[in-house]
């Protein structure tokens, strides 16, 4: 039986998940040989009206949070995420690396875009064999309303140049689109075009070449314009739309291989590719369980952001700052609702105008229609917040 299959057979709860998470990264750390560990992970499946599980600005701070509780020379970086700002990868990169002189990037799933820059910034980059990168070509909205590959759209308009220095004469089709298209728009893809390269050429040749010191086949010493040349064709090769075609393309291993950048496998060490396989699988359930969409964490400590539909903002509030109860309207699809309080770690005096919620089955029935609803997505939020079982 896979972890996968074994872990949606327990009966989880919220504490469950999160000490069977530091049980992993307590291994990975030890197998790394003592490192610290620090999780930057987003659900990857959730499309969310309004919230970003991409890399964005709020993601700063708990970053910097984590980080402040590790106390080790070296790091390791859990990576999972679809994108997101490469701005924002870069301020990451700069707290890390102001604590840190050596840094591994663990890819065991998806670091997409702005994820790959950010891997960019490792002394080593380690994959497995399901674990993928992606284009870094930006993506930019225009003023029309749509969203384009910067480097796609840069290509297009050349391909209208060339045709035009061609044929000496503009095709009438184009007029509607390049009326469109302002030359700050036009500016624009190219900053962001060459921002993308230009941190990955940087911290390829400042991190992950460091110590690459000699050719693996003539033994040859490697000058610093071989590093930057390296650098530079990854770089542009990483951001070349007509190369991978679509933003969402999956670059493998052996991808990144060919590109000449040296990749550590770490299914080639049983041990490590177990812990990791199963941190990131009990990663992928939290996400489903407690209706979470990002997740920073350390072997200790964590920071959760979590989708609170039944529950009002401010009782999961109450939890994290360690009140005493904590209280959620449950509105029945009657339209009925009921005040519902959760007693985290010890019971309470059940105040006025609330029931008591219904620890042992979860399911609470509706005093108007008889319906059941089930209200352990709640109890999960707060258990995940609180770090506490509720308890009736």
């Amino acid at each position: 039986m896979g972890a996968y299959s074994e872990y949606l057979n327990r009966p989880w709860t919220a504490q469950d998940l999160t000490a069977e998470r530091k049980v992993q990264l307590k291994r990975i750390s030890k197998l790394r040989g003592g490192r610290d560990v620090l999780v930057i992970a987003s659900d990857m499946t959730k499309a969310i009206p309004n919230i970003s599980n991409a890399l964005d600005y709020s993601d700063i701070l708990p970053v910097q949070d984590q980080l402040s509780v590790l106390k080790g020379k070296e790091l390791d970086v859990i990576i999972e995420t679809p994108g997101g700002l490469a701005e924002v990868a870069e301020d990451i990169v700069r707290q890390i690396r102001a604590k840190y002189p050596r840094v591994g990037m663990i890819i065991p799933g998806w670091a997409k875009s702005a994820g790959t820059i950010l891997a960019m910034a490792g002394d080593e980059i380690l994959m497995g064999d399901g674990s993928a990168l992606g284009p870094i070509d930006p993506q930019i909205g225009f003023t029309t309303g749509k969203r384009f590959s910067a480097d796609a759209f840069l290509q297009g308009l050349n391909k209208i140049k060339e045709e035009v220095q061609t044929t000496g004469k503009l095709n009438a089709a184009y007029i509607p689109i390049l009326q469109n298209v302002s030359p700050g728009e036009i500016q624009n893809c190219l900053n962001a075009r060459e921002f993308s390269q230009v941190l990955v050429r940087e911290w390829l040749v400042q991190y992950k070449f460091k110590y690459w010191e000699k050719h693996a086949k003539s033994g040859k010493p490697v000058t610093d314009d071989e590093k930057r040349k390296r650098a530079a064709d990854i770089a542009e090769a990483l951001c070349d739309h007509s190369k991978w075609l679509t933003h969402n393309r999956s670059i493998r291993r052996e991808d990144l291989e060919g590109l000449g950048l040296q990749v550590t496998n770490y299914a080639d060490n049983p041990d490590l590719n177990d812990a990791i396989s199963r941190h990131y699988t009990l990663l992928k359930i939290t996400f489903d369980m407690i209706n979470a969409y990002k997740i920073f964490e350390t072997p200790e400590t964590q920071v959760l952001r979590i989708l609170a539909q039944v529950m009002p903002p401010q009782a999961i509030q109450q939890a994290v700052q360690g009140a005493q109860s904590a209280q959620a309207n449950c509105k029945c699809a009657c339209g009925h609702e009921v005040k519902v309080q959760m007693n985290p770690g010890k019971h309470q005096p059940l105040q006025a105008g609330h029931v008591p919620y219904p620890v042992a089955t979860n399911i609470l029935k509706c005093p108007r229609c008889g319906r059941d609803n089930n209200l352990l997505h709640m109890r999960l939020q707060i258990e995940a917040q609180s770090r506490k079982k509720v308890v009736q």
